[in-house]
């Protein structure tokens, strides 16, 4: 059985959020839930005396529809965010049971 909707998941840096979730609310988008987070470190990252620093993420989460799910991506593609290496990802899912 094919789901109908769709888990978006933006992986953005700290602070950065909230404009992606302005953008997708005006696109449809009913709500959202931000939870932090924190990237891994290699070897070759930056460190501070002798602590690797890890760049500071923030996770948005986004259950929509199909059709609202494709609205919302093309309306938060052209955020700054996403257009540096780095900046940003996003990614979808299908939902196999929602429990409203």
């Amino acid at each position: 059985m094919e789901s109908s909707d769709l888990l978006i998941v933006f992986i953005v840096s700290h602070g950065d959020a909230y404009d992606v979730m302005t953008v997708a609310r005006e696109a449809g988008a009913r709500g959202g839930t931000i939870v932090d987070a924190h990237g891994t470190h290699r070897e070759t990252d930056t460190q501070f005396f002798g602590i690797p620093l890890v760049a500071e993420k923030e996770m948005l989460l986004i259950v929509a529809d199909k059709i609202s799910a494709e609205t919302i991506l093309n309306a938060v593609r052209d955020l700054p965010v996403f257009k540096t290496t780095g900046g940003g990802i996003i990614f979808t899912t299908e939902v196999n049971r929602f429990v409203p």
